[in-house]
């Protein structure tokens, strides 16, 4: 049970993204407002300037959409992962702590994780009009041929200079090398752990 005595009647809130791990702001909430957030699904604090309880983004439309709440081992202040509806800070920026470039490149690698998670439950629970599932039915062979299809077209755009097209080549070739772990029982961590094994050394 959450101890809201302890500090005056307001306990902190660290707000942060449920998907990139990036912390987005700070916050304070009392006991009228972690009922409010924990009711409606939005973040509430009580604002110590406006003396009154202040849902985030009631303004601005950005709101943070509560995906988890969890309390400290003293229950005297709490962790929110969130999925943020726009920019949390008030500057524009991502993070009230400013934009950080690790964040983004973590983000990033959580998204390819999710990504592989749709593909083993695709494989799992084929759906008719998955494209994914359509690769899956004609066979590793065929995945790994659009592997090297979708490599070689990376490349030619690599040294032509042609770097807007070039992503595009390269995320078709992520996802048809995540198919193709898939198809053939690996997963993304059983290639990472050769890299980590590589930089040991």
């Amino acid at each position: 049970m959450l101890d809201f005595d302890k500090m005056g009647g307001l306990i902190p809130a660290v707000i942060q993204d449920a998907e990139s791990s990036q912390v987005l702001m700070l916050g304070y909430m009392n006991q009228e407002a972690f009922y409010k957030t924990h009711k409606e699904g939005l973040v509430t604090f009580f604002s110590r300037s406006k003396n009154r309880l202040w849902t985030k983004g009631e303004t601005s439309g950005h709101t943070l959409t509560v995906v988890n709440i969890t309390e400290d081992c003293d229950n005297d202040s709490l962790l929110i992962k969130v999925k943020p509806n726009g920019p949390t800070c008030h500057t524009g920026d991502t993070s009230c702590f400013g934009e950080d470039a690790s964040a983004k490149r973590m983000a990033a690698i959580q998204f390819i994780a999710r990504l592989e998670e749709v593909i083993q439950h695709r494989k799992a629970n084929p759906t008719e009009a998955s494209y994914t599932n359509f690769l899956f039915d004609k066979g590793v062979n065929k995945i790994a041929q659009k592997v090297g299809e979708e490599a070689v077209e990376t490349v030619i755009d690599a040294v032509a200079g042609k770097l807007d097209t070039m992503k595009g080549e390269a995320a078709d070739l992520l996802y048809h090398l995540l198919v193709l772990l898939a198809a053939t029982g690996l997963e993304l961590a059983d290639v990472v752990a050769v890299l980590q094994e590589r930089h040991k050394k």
